[in-house]
């Protein structure tokens, strides 16, 4: 993990300082590059929004190393079993899963929906980032909404350049489409 952003008088030296120091940071995932930032943080995910050209409304996924990292964003109680097997069948990978959302889960992760997007990861490189950060990240694709996401870290610099923290270097995870997206509770599918 490399930083070549110096824009800050601040120097960033891991994607964890950089996330705990609100800033935005460019990660690879299993499919695309991603922007994420501290859930907790209001004006972090303001600014991650910001640059995406993305409204709130839409709300936003968190990744995270595993289930119990999410816990004080979801609802578990109100999980039925039978879904349950097949969240937990899924992970690590590639499924977002629309969960029950805590009341208490900021409206500006669930956009004032009454659920929140939940991805456990496979991608080593965000595993080992959640684990030192000790909590899920924000995650959503590497690019203004609307336009095709970013491939490639070189690409990623062109398109943010100093709005993002910090850039996370490694290969991406192999797969060529973005997370499905499925509501739990419903087993329907939102992004397939």
């Amino acid at each position: 993990m490399s930083n070549d952003n110096k824009a800050d008088a601040v120097a960033i030296e891991t994607p964890e300082s950089a996330l705990q120091a609100g800033e935005v940071i460019c990660y690879p995932t299993e499919a695309i590059y991603g922007l994420g930032c501290d859930p907790d943080n209001q004006d972090a995910v303001t600014k991650l929004l910001t640059i995406k050209s993305r409204p709130i409304e839409k709300g936003l996924i968190l990744i995270a190393d595993n289930y119990g990292q999410c816990l004080p964003y979801v609802d578990d109680n109100i999980i039925p079993m039978d879904k349950r097997a097949d969240i937990f069948s899924s992970w690590p990978g590639a499924i977002t899963w629309l969960l029950p959302a805590k009341v208490s889960t900021p409206h500006w992760l669930t956009g004032g929906h009454d659920t929140i997007a939940i991805r456990v990861t496979s991608h080593p490189i965000v595993k080992q980032l959640c684990q030192r950060f000790g909590k899920p990240i924000v995650s959503t694709s590497a690019n203004v909404t609307g336009q095709t996401p970013v491939v490639s870290l070189l690409e990623a610099r062109r398109q943010f350049g100093s709005q993002v923290g910090y850039y996370v270097e490694g290969e991406l995870g192999g797969n060529t489409t973005p997370s499905v997206i499925k509501n739990a509770m419903t087993g329907q599918v939102i992004r397939g």
